[in-house]
């Protein structure tokens, strides 16, 4: 059996429900047409939008826009899990998990985390409230402390497990914390990556603990991991002569600029809190960006627990949000690959036996801020 794994942070996509919205969903379209899974398992972050709390109305029409399309006619049985409850602060994620299965798969269960059991799949299934009591899934916020500096986080992830046949997998919907600034950030490491590192080793101690029997798992979604965004701007930037430019009080760093020695002193990068403008973009396209995936260390702290495959697409994150604009990035962030679909020792010895494809969807188009990235592998019955 074929399954197509999919992780987007769909925040975008409420800021503009006609333009982006329909650009998204043709490019999943064509992607499910392109590989024809028999299970499609899709995991969204940011659901509602940047402003939840006039975007979630939007929520279920675009959910149930995917369920009754003629493109996925034939998946017949279908879960989804929605936290859309936003006035409990305290549990709110923003978090959306979709599983599809299609109409010739006859032997796929969900674990019932209650019971501690399997059970059929049968129709089709939303669920937007009360996850907490839903036993068919596992839920989470991050605890305040792990974010002290904000009263306010929607980060946490959603865990769900499948058996197909002989193989079990717990599939995790994740988002982590982002970077609140490109001053404190570009110095490596920052209280961000630490953050989310202890973040990431909450959840992979969670999924691996002694409540339930061990399965293979993959956590796919955005785990907001930046670049040792210090390196690259060393590598980049040298040489060149750094300006520090102060706040009117003198009391805080406003912007550095780093420009050329010659050439009238040429500004070759901008970095303030919300900006991070290199004058040359190509340099994060060019061969996917393969020569900055030696600054993508966030992961390694973790390089017994988790794998991944060769990424052979550019960073998936910060893109421009204009539709004309689908191969630029914006000018906010220093791109990287935030986007990720990670898996355990034990799941990738799966994936690795049949064809796979790790890859970034709607390169050539505008997705929103994320592109998403998705794998497609085969399970051997």
């Amino acid at each position: 059996m074929d399954a197509l794994l999919l992780t987007a942070n769909v925040g975008s996509l409420f800021d503009d429900l006609e333009g982006l919205q329909s650009i998204w969903l043709q490019e999943f379209y064509q992607t499910v047409a392109k590989y024809r899974p028999r299970f499609i398992a899709i995991h969204l972050q940011e659901i509602g939008g940047k402003d939840y709390e006039t975007g979630m109305v939007h929520v279920d029409a675009f959910v149930h826009g995917i369920l009754s399309s003629e493109e996925m006619r034939q998946y017949d049985r279908v879960r989804v899990y929605l936290d859309e409850h936003f006035s409990a602060p305290s549990r709110f994620t923003a978090l959306g998990s979709m599983y599809f299965l299609h109409e010739s798969v006859q032997s796929v269960l969900q674990f019932d985390f209650k019971v501690q059991g399997f059970k059929e799949v049968l129709g089709k299934e939303v669920h937007n409230a009360h996850l907490e009591g839903n036993s068919m899934m596992e839920k989470e916020r991050f605890p305040q402390d792990f974010w002290p500096e904000f009263k306010w986080s929607r980060k946490g992830y959603i865990r769900t497990r499948w058996r197909f046949q002989d193989h079990v997998f717990d599939l995790v919907n994740i988002h982590l914390f982002h970077d609140a600034s490109n001053l404190v950030a570009w110095k490596y490491p920052s209280i961000f990556s630490a953050n989310r590192q202890k973040a990431l080793g909450h959840v992979l101690n969670r999924i691996t603990d002694s409540r339930y029997e061990k399965a293979p798992f993959l956590i796919f979604g955005d785990f907001n991991v930046r670049l040792d965004t210090q390196g690259v701007v060393e590598t980049l930037c040298c040489p060149s002569a750094v300006q520090t430019v102060l706040t009117n009080d003198a009391e805080d760093v406003k912007k550095v600029l780093f420009q050329e020695k010659d050439n009238d002193h040429k500004v070759l990068l901008r970095i303030e809190s919300k900006t991070f403008d290199y004058f040359d973009q190509d340099v994060f396209r060019e061969n996917n960006g393969k020569a900055l995936l030696k600054f993508d260390k966030e992961l390694a702290t973790f390089i017994d627990e988790i794998c991944e495959l060769d990424i052979q697409f550019p960073p998936s994150y910060p893109y421009s949000e204009v539709n004309t604009e689908g191969t630029l990035y914006a000018n906010t962030r220093c791109p990287a690959w935030c986007d990720r679909i990670l898996m355990s020792p034990s799941a990738i010895e799966v994936v690795i036996k049949g064809e796979y494809v790790y890859d970034m969807m709607g390169p050539e188009v505008c997705m929103g801020d994320h592109k998403p990235v998705y794998l497609y592998f085969q399970i051997c019955m």
